[in-house]
């Protein structure tokens, strides 16, 4: 059975919307129809923070706190979950939260277009964790920007949530929120508005059914590149599938020696579960985007969307990662360096969609990653490198090199590769892969950087590859 309403909690009441604009952006109701205007659009794109919101998220029993870019989420992602708002953490009596007191007693504001932005982002940081580190604080406000104020007394201000009691009123009416959110009935959604459709089936055998018979539809899984062509480019899309509400398709396990990944996992739960496995797959996450981003975004959205600097997928090519593809009939597992055809094109069929993602685990290999962008956080790469070594008595055994921002798509680097198999670990075999390197790609200019300086980053991070082998010690700005 379908439904044609969104339901949401909001100021501790059920509120349905029917047959939303599947194209309207949640900033743009939460401004326009709720008449909410702390929450603010800088950049609409997800990059400045100024737009985040919070949604409340049902799991076991408990409520999940998700800081989001409210201008890149499109109005059916409010779908069985609790929104809160800046205006929402003032108690109907006037006194702030204490994030908000936090921020006036540290002086963590000037202008304050931007503060509404930092105060949601620390609001899920004070909701989801009871201490709060420089690290934990700088991952928080990773994806929000200020031009003025600076970010020490904003840093100050979420230090002194340490110090303040967690007894907040979400705290208080949890039980209350907890039984609206349960009274949601779980429904696949299905609705028209105008000439635009959306669909989010709840299981995979709705959505071959939805599949079928709307076969030219394009598939949400996340959504924050998605969203750009309404935001950016001004487009309409007609038919959306979202993938985000099944259940079927949120899971990471580990069997028979490799860590699975269903397409609708979240870029930040894959985040903490990898860090295991491939600590430095977990500092480039930590890098991809923000917060904001990483609760919504998935790893299989960022293959599909196949962008050649996409910066989990030159990782995934080096640790020979494989895609299962879903069509209506079967399903069919293909290596990932076989996915990507050319500039944005890949092998995805109409109907077919990426069910998961198969990363192997090698425990005695080293495994490498580093990103180079203009900005530490929240940028996109101008060159991304990984590396897979198994060295046995001081031999390169067996290794793979992948390269993002070096090519129309990401790649391989073949040649470098055959020239360090069997090779000594040394910086002469290191030198001779490194002009390797000239074959295997040739970078173009464009505004991140030039292909000189694309070249040159690749062998220096090669060389970087080898340096922190052989002195055992990571050479790292960080």
């Amino acid at each position: 059975m379908s439904s044609n309403k969104i339901k949401f909690v909001w100021e501790n009441k059920v509120y349905s919307i029917n047959n939303p604009d599947p194209n309207e952006t949640l900033l743009n109701y939460v401004r326009l129809k709720l008449k909410k205007i702390g929450t603010k659009e800088g950049c609409a794109e997800g990059g400045c923070g100024a737009c985040t919101v919070v949604l409340g998220e049902l799991k076991n029993n408990n409520i999940i706190y998700k800081a989001i870019n409210s201008c890149i989420s499109f109005l059916p992602s409010l779908e069985g979950k609790q929104l809160i708002l800046v205006e929402d953490l003032v108690k109907k009596n006037g006194t702030l939260h204490p994030v908000q007191d936090a921020m006036i007693k540290y002086h963590g504001s000037q202008c304050g277009f931007c503060t509404p932005g930092f105060v949601m982002s620390l609001f899920a940081m004070y909701k989801n964790f009871s201490s709060y580190n420089n690290e934990r604080i700088y991952d928080s406000i990773s994806g929000n920007l200020c031009r003025c104020t600076g970010y020490r007394p904003i840093v100050d201000a979420a230090k002194s949530l340490n110090n303040v009691s967690k007894l907040d009123q979400f705290y208080n009416n949890r039980k209350k929120t907890l039984k609206l959110l349960k009274k949601i009935d779980s429904k696949n959604l299905s609705f028209k508005n105008r000439n635009k459709k959306y669909f989010s089936p709840k299981n995979i055998n709705q959505l071959k059914k939805v599949i079928k018979e709307n076969p030219n539809s394009i598939f949400l899984s996340g959504g924050t590149d998605l969203s750009l062509q309404v935001t950016k480019e001004r487009k309409e899309i007609n038919s959306i599938i979202s993938l985000n509400s099944i259940k079927e398709l949120k899971f990471i396990k580990e069997k028979n020696g490799n860590i699975e990944v269903g397409a609708s996992t979240s870029l930040k739960e894959f985040e903490l579960f990898i860090k295991k496995y491939y600590p430095d797959f977990n500092l480039i996450l930590k890098r991809y985007g923000s917060d904001q981003i990483r609760n919504v975004g998935t790893i299989a959205g960022n293959i599909a969307t196949a962008s050649p600097i996409g910066d989990t997928l030159p990782l995934l090519l080096s640790l020979d990662a494989k895609i299962v593809l879903q069509k209506i009939s079967n399903k069919t597992v293909l290596p990932l360096k076989k996915f990507f055809i050319s500039y944005r094109k890949t092998r995805l069929k109409k109907g077919e969609f990426i069910h998961s993602i198969i990363i192997p685990i090698f425990k005695k290999n080293i495994f490498k990653a580093y990103k180079i962008s203009k900005r530490f956080d929240d940028d996109i790469s101008t060159v991304c490198a990984s590396f897979n070594l198994e060295i046995v008595n001081n031999k390169i055994k067996n290794v793979k090199i992948a390269y993002g921002g070096m090519a129309p798509i990401p790649k391989r680097a073949i040649n470098c590769e055959k020239t360090l198999v069997n090779a000594s670990l040394s910086e002469e075999s290191f030198n001779k892969a490194m002009k390797k390197l000239e074959r295997d790609f040739a970078p173009i200019d464009d505004m991140r950087a030039s292909k000189s300086y694309r070249m040159e980053i690749a062998k220096n991070l090669l060389i970087k590859c080898f340096l922190e082998i052989k002195n055992r010690k990571l050479i790292r700005l960080s």
